[in-house]
């Protein structure tokens, strides 16, 4: 009698628990109350390997991209835009061969390369965020070895090789940097250059850098220097170090980074003080597996990304800078797959997309709360050439084949105009998720926009933890429409829906697809409609919308009216 009384007692504490579970979230939309505009922060993208570009599912993928919100520029930002080579690509390398010298130590330019990277990117309405880097082999200090041959599981320090280095001459390295800007304006036009984001190296904190800091704040003077003579309306700008987390290295190479530029005399001109117009950091999560499960942790990023904005806040001079997070992710290495590092098991389903629709929407709130002018956060993500299929590299396609992940980036393609008001009864709000990442209840929330006459609202059902779990309800109100009817329109990232990854998996996980099943995959990678568009009735100037939001799910509707 005892041990069926426990077990009643169990199974009744299971059944408060699964209810618990599935408590309905009740979110409020109020399109009168704005809190911001709705900035394409999402609308940048980068790489390790430029070269990609301009190879067959590169060119797909940039055309995907530059359509996501056509009257929107895709940033990109590419490494390996001045690394010598003869333009093949492999993974963490590119090259442009851009500067050689001659018998007689003469600079040798060679835009080619370098031209038919950008010429791609601007023929599909994309404009590069043009990393200035890395270091030439003939103007290197250690110029041997130079090309270096990682692949996935190899020690990660074997990247860093002579395009790492200093330069043995700071003025032939200015040299260079001024004739490319020269070119561009000369291929482009000043108008269209000028609404490009120049910025130097990556991750000079780490061993991308292997000089002093002092070293790197002198190349960034004849950097900076160098660009603004060729076009004095550039932005140049710095300085994309790793996540500002706590006192860590990138903390205090940005923090040393802006009083340079604010109160050190500068190594290329003399004077106090070097340009500025935007600052750039990167902000990176950290999953683990726990007990055979991807735990992410969203967290970490957002603490990274909380720190780099206070940090610009504690500078008034600097407060008013544009902010682009140059590269903001769920943790730190794009070509290091599954395979070799299972805990980036997230990145083929819909928990890559659950993520990424949460940390964006979080990026704004911190940014309001620091009152900083947050522009951008690169997503390091794009393709992999001619790799296994859905291999687990953090990619937005596959072999031409897109991934959920960049479906969210298609929704929010359709948000815009004014970031307007949310509430409810949501179990996270921004700080928290930024204290504890999400451990316990599943982080439902929402993102919402005003724009003409359509109201948009991004709905997440996101948790740390990668475990199978019930749907839970979601019920949203959507305020002050100014309407009697309106257009209902549900597009919805699951496992059924929006998810190429799911139907490979059902044909058997075939790394040989066929063409028939290449098409199958392709329309599955595109955003889909949970159900057909229908008029809807609006009452007092209120829309009441009740859905079932599966875990890692990402549902966003739409209300227009005319």
């Amino acid at each position: 009698m005892h041990t069926k009384i426990i077990r009643i007692i169990l199974l009744s504490l299971l059944c408060i628990g699964s209810i618990s579970a599935q408590q309905a979230v009740s979110i409020t939309v109020d399109l009168s109350k704005v809190k911001g505009k709705m900035e394409p922060v999402w609308a940048w993208f980068g790489c390790d390997e430029p070269n990609y570009a301009y190879m067959k599912d590169g060119k797909k993928l940039l055309t995907e991209l530059g359509k996501l919100k056509p009257s929107v520029p895709v940033y990109f930002r590419a490494h390996n835009m001045l690394t010598t080579g003869d333009g093949s690509a492999s993974f963490k390398w590119g090259s442009t061969n851009a500067y050689t010298e001659d018998a007689n130590g003469h600079p040798v330019y060679n835009w080619k390369i370098v031209d038919s990277i950008f010429d791609t990117y601007l023929a599909r309405g994309i404009k590069p965020m043009a990393e200035v880097g890395f270091m030439p082999q003939a103007l290197s200090v250690k110029p041997e070895p130079y090309r270096h041959n990682w692949k996935p599981g190899d020690p990660y320090g074997n990247i860093y090789t002579g395009w790492a280095y200093p330069p043995k001459d700071y003025q032939k390295w200015a040299a260079l940097v001024f004739e490319w800007v020269k070119h561009s304006v000369e291929r482009y036009g000043k108008e269209e250059v000028a609404s490009w984001y120049w910025e130097l190296w990556n991750e000079p904190d780490l061993a991308y850098w292997r000089g002093t800091r002092q070293e790197f704040f002198k190349l960034y003077d004849y950097t900076a220097d160098a660009i603004k003579r060729a076009l004095p309306t550039a932005k140049v700008g710095g300085v994309d170090g790793t996540g500002p987390l706590g006192r860590l290295s990138g903390y205090r190479l940005l923090e040393g980074f802006l009083q340079h530029v604010l109160r050190d005399t500068n190594y290329a001109t003399g004077k106090i003080g070097a340009p500025l117009d935007f600052i750039t950091f990167h902000a990176k999560g950290a999953p683990t597996l726990v007990k055979g499960h991807v735990r992410m942790n969203l967290g970490t990023q957002l603490r990274a990304v909380n720190n780099g904005f206070e940090l610009v806040a504690s500078f008034p001079e600097l407060k008013h800078l544009p902010i682009i997070i140059g590269e903001s992710d769920p943790e730190g290495c794009a070509a290091c797959g599954m395979h070799t590092n299972p805990e980036n098991a997230y990145r083929n389903g819909t928990m890559f997309s659950s993520y990424t629709a949460a940390a964006f929407a979080r990026k704004y709130e911190l940014a309001d709360h620091y009152k900083v002018n947050f522009i951008g956060a690169v997503s390091w993500a794009f393709e992999f050439e001619n790799q296994p299929w859905f291999h687990g590299f953090r990619d937005l396609a596959t072999n031409g084949v897109d991934k959920p992940v960049l479906n969210v980036f298609r929704m929010y393609g359709k948000m815009g105009g004014k970031r307007v008001e949310v509430i409810g009864n949501m179990p996270y709000n921004y700080l928290l998720v930024r204290d504890s990442s999400v451990r316990k209840e599943a982080d439902i929330n929402a993102l919402a926009s005003y724009e003409k006459k359509t109201a948009s609202v991004m709905v997440w059902n996101y948790h740390d933890d990668d475990l199978p779990a019930p749907a839970s309800q979601v019920n949203i109100s959507i305020k002050n429409i100014p309407a009697r009817k309106a257009t209902f329109t549900h597009y919805r990232i699951d496992d059924t829906h929006s998810n190429s990854y799911e139907v490979w998996k059902k044909m058997g996980s075939p790394q040989q697809p066929t063409e028939a099943q290449i098409n199958v995959l392709e329309k599955a990678g595109q955003l889909a409609l949970l159900e057909k568009p229908r008029v809807i009735k609006i009452s007092n100037g209120i829309a009441e919308i009740q859905m079932e939001l599966p875990r890692q799910g990402v549902s966003l509707v739409q209300i227009s009216w005319k």
